[in-house]
């Protein structure tokens, strides 16, 4: 994929500069290679010079990326629908991990408050002081009188709570590992220093962790597949969902994200992965580009996902797309209520193309996936 890429301004190369430096170092400590796992994990969350670690805007227009929550009001408040069953029946929290701007947690806090059923509590689970201030802003600003409401995590709850879970766009920015099907065997993406000390691919011989994942994963597909064949596995989902859901003893958990199922997923036409990157509104596939300064994601396999939450004590219902979400939760309702109520026909207009990009197979209603579990 190639996209003209604009070229980051000179204090945006020094911080890339500096976190290069870093994962020079732990490329040579580690013997002239990291798995790109670790890379990613670098490149998105070292303190202070992480993509999410650090401060530059990353969320709506002025950011790389647009979120579903940015567009509008429209998602949050069908969502908040669908919260709205368990919170009456618990009385219990809402705990929303990797919440980016707070744009969600404000529009869920004002629709779950117009529906009578205010959370208990509403925590936020982010390690960024950086974001959690512009959250914190932002609650203060559209919803002050429910600030009292409003909890920052550090760790997912240690103590048993009951209520909801929801995690939009979050599973994708867990670190993966990359793999290579060649003709004479599997192979594991990692990153190295060239010759002019640029940061540069490396295949190294797959280990045993990797060897089980990819077999797993790809199931009898492994034999079949074309060589080469390039993807993923995300070996940290199932202790991360073990993690985030452990103390969650009654309740819901919401997972939202562009995704396919397994079969999908690993498919002979998808034969270099789901790996992408997100720089100033423009989607590509350099994830050695300027590390710090772009996000780095993959699809999610949702299939995977499921199961790593029933093998935590889950039920899970069927997947749905995020179209079939909304309809189910309210669409003709929050839009007609929001038609009725906007200042003038501009308002009208951005919210009609809000539900557009919301619902259309071929911007987010198809790609995006929502998976419900519940315990």
């Amino acid at each position: 994929m190639r996209v003209e890429l604009p070229e980051p301004g000179p204090e945006e190369r020094g911080h890339s500069e500096r976190l290069q430096a870093l994962m020079r170092g732990e490329i040579a400590a580690a013997g002239g290679a990291i798995d790109f796992s670790r890379f990613m994990e670098l490149a998105l969350y070292a303190p202070g010079l992480g993509y999410y670690s650090a401060g530059a805007a990353k969320f709506g227009a002025s950011g790389d990326f647009v979120t579903a929550p940015e567009l509008g009001f429209v998602f949050a408040r069908c969502l908040a629908r669908a919260l709205a069953p368990i919170l009456r029946e618990t009385g219990g929290e809402v705990l929303e991990l990797g919440p980016g701007s707070g744009a969600l947690a404000v529009d869920l806090l004002l629709e779950l408050e117009r529906l009578h059923v205010l959370p208990a509590r509403y925590r936020l689970l982010e390690r960024s002081a950086d974001l959690r201030e512009r959250q914190r802003t932002r609650v203060v600003r559209h919803c002050p009188h429910l600030q009292h409401l409003v909890e920052w995590l550090d760790a997912p709850p240690d103590r048993p709570w009951r209520g909801a879970l929801v995690a939009n766009e979050v599973v994708d920015a867990l670190p993966v590992r990359l793999f290579a099907l060649r003709s004479d065997g599997l192979y594991a993406r990692a990153v190295a220093v060239d010759g002019h000390g640029r940061l540069a691919w490396r295949e190294v011989g797959a280990d045993a962790a990797l060897q089980r994942d990819v077999t797993t994963a790809l199931g009898p597909a492994v034999a079949t597949l074309p060589r080469p064949y390039c993807s993923e596995v995300r070996p940290l989902l199932q202790p991360w969902l073990a993690e985030v859901g452990r103390s969650l003893e009654r309740g819901g958990a919401w997972f939202i994200d562009y995704g396919y199922a397994n079969a999908d997923y690993y498919a002979a036409r998808r034969f270099n992965g789901t790996l992408r990157c997100h720089y100033r509104h423009r989607a590509h596939d350099d994830a050695l580009f300027w590390p710090g300064l772009q996000d780095i994601t993959a699809w999610v396999d949702f299939d995977a996902l499921t199961a790593a939450g029933v093998a935590q004590g889950f039920h899970a219902p069927p997947v749905v797309t995020q179209a079939q979400f909304l309809i189910a939760n309210g669409l003709d309702e929050v839009f007609a209520a929001g038609y009725a109520a906007a200042a003038d026909e501009v308002a009208r207009y951005r919210l009609a193309q809000e539900v557009k990009r919301l619902m259309q197979p071929d911007e987010m209603g198809e790609s995006f996936r929502v998976a419900m579990l519940h315990r």
